[in-house]
């Protein structure tokens, strides 16, 4: 089975390479961290004094946030272990930088045999932490013949992906069998995982991780943002995150017609993807709507405008200065994104209709009347009604940041659990030279 798993992998890569060269080249994607992808385990991560290690891999943005206060409870308990995190994205390697400490934080290996050994040699993990669903094959092959134990954390199977892991039934309990310990987000995304080859013994239900993320530092930008909107009654403002390719125009038509009820009123538009700033900047100005670039922006007057966020890492906090916000990915069919965030300031919470990736969230969210559920049609009237109507805005808000809190304890569980899987472990030894090849991604979207 590797054998024929880790060639499809290797034809994938190379019919697929001029789309990656070209996406180094217009967008610089992808480049950043070649070296530690293909194998190079930068020096940093062997110079620092010998310590057991714990090996963390959160994806991108979200699931760095999601494991950021697992991991400073880890390390609080377990002050002897040096906790290392790598990531797939550019985005999620610069937040994990800045919450774990760039000596602590590389990328993901490429699911190459010859790849994934250098990091196995070099680290020697004595447990590896998969945050949500990230099953490669040959890496867990490996991990497994070097005896280090595995747990998937905040596992989830959403309903775009199961029909997709369903498919590979026949394979997956190999490459399943290879994890000591799932613990789900939920009882059906548990079930999901022993319908497809975990073991039932092996899967426990700990609770969504996200629900516990600290609340963040309100950066200084926000700061600036907040008495600059005091001094000029600027207002209503509304954040929409994490936006993705065809939601911005339905956003910005909808934000014209705020302004005519609502003339000193500002936009914070935050695209998911870097890449696209520049593109969503293009449409501003085709739309002949005034903006600044979060980046270019030096305290000039913001009423009557949008505010791009073109950065990182500094989504959350602006939350905290909404009167309304839309989670982006949602009005087309993305799948959605996490609606915790806004929760976490109480502020009265849009998302469309396409949700799947978050179901449970914005269930859960939908059954207490904390979140409104809309489609495009709606979405300018659903705004309007909010902003028009204090008393139901503000409840919106309270009422999703007290379904929040009621959720929180899924950190305590997990890092109870992932403590008795350490505490049963013997003493690792290096990986042998065993002969298989590569893999591919078998993963939740």
């Amino acid at each position: 089975m590797y054998l024929l798993y880790s060639a499809a992998l290797a034809l994938a890569l190379i019919l697929t390479l001029p789309y990656w060269l070209l996406q180094m080249a217009r967008h610089g994607k992808y480049s950043e961290g070649l070296r530690q992808r293909l194998g190079k385990v930068p020096q940093y991560l062997s110079i620092q004094p010998v310590q057991p290690v714990i090996w963390v891999h959160a994806v991108s943005v979200g699931e760095v946030l999601a494991i950021s206060g697992l991991i400073d409870a880890f390390r609080s308990r377990n002050s002897d272990y040096r906790v290392l995190v790598s990531t797939t994205t550019d985005a999620g390697q610069k937040l994990a930088q800045s919450r774990f400490g760039q000596e602590n934080v590389f990328y993901f290996p490429l699911d190459f045999e010859f790849v994934i050994r250098p990091y196995l040699q070099s680290l020697r993990p004595e447990l590896i932490v998969l945050a949500e669903t990230e099953f490669w094959p040959n890496f867990l092959r490996l991990v497994h013949t070097n005896s280090t134990k595995v747990a998937v954390v905040n596992a989830r199977i959403s309903d775009r992906s199961w029909p997709g892991y369903r498919r590979f039934r026949s394979i997956l309990p190999r490459v399943l069998g290879n994890i000591d310990l799932f613990l789900a987000q939920t009882e059906q995304d548990a079930q999901r995982l022993v319908n497809i080859g975990a073991l039932p013994s092996r899967v426990q239900v700990s609770g969504n991780l996200k629900f516990d993320v600290t609340v963040p530092a309100i950066p200084e930008i926000a700061v600036n943002l907040r008495q600059a909107f005091q001094s000029t009654n600027t207002g209503p403002v509304i954040v929409c995150g994490s936006t993705v390719e065809g939601e911005e125009p339905l956003l910005l038509h909808a934000f014209e017609n705020v302004l005519a009820s609502y003339p000193n009123a500002v936009m914070i538009l935050a695209p998911r993807h870097p890449e696209r700033f520049p593109e969503v900047a293009r449409l501003l100005e085709q739309l002949n709507i005034p903006f600044w670039r979060r980046s270019l922006w030096n305290g000039e007057p913001l009423s009557g405008s949008v505010l791009l966020l073109d950065s990182i890492g500094e989504l959350a906090g602006m939350y905290a200065l909404g009167d309304v916000a839309f989670v982006g990915g949602s009005l087309v069919p993305r799948g959605g994104h996490n609606i915790i965030e806004p929760a976490q300031h109480g502020i009265a919470i849009i998302v469309g209709n396409h949700t799947e990736n978050f179901r449970e969230i914005v269930a859960l969210f939908q059954t207490q009347n904390a979140v409104r559920v809309v489609g495009q049609a709606e979405f300018p009237l659903v705004l309007m009604e909010l902003l028009s109507n204090e008393a139901e805005r503000m409840g919106l808000g309270k009422r999703a940041s007290d379904t929040l809190k009621d959720q929180m304890g899924a950190t305590q569980r997990t890092l109870e659990a992932l403590q008795r899987l350490l505490d049963s472990s013997s003493t690792r030894t290096p990986p042998g030279g065993s002969n298989s090849t590569v893999g591919t991604k078998i993963r939740s979207h």
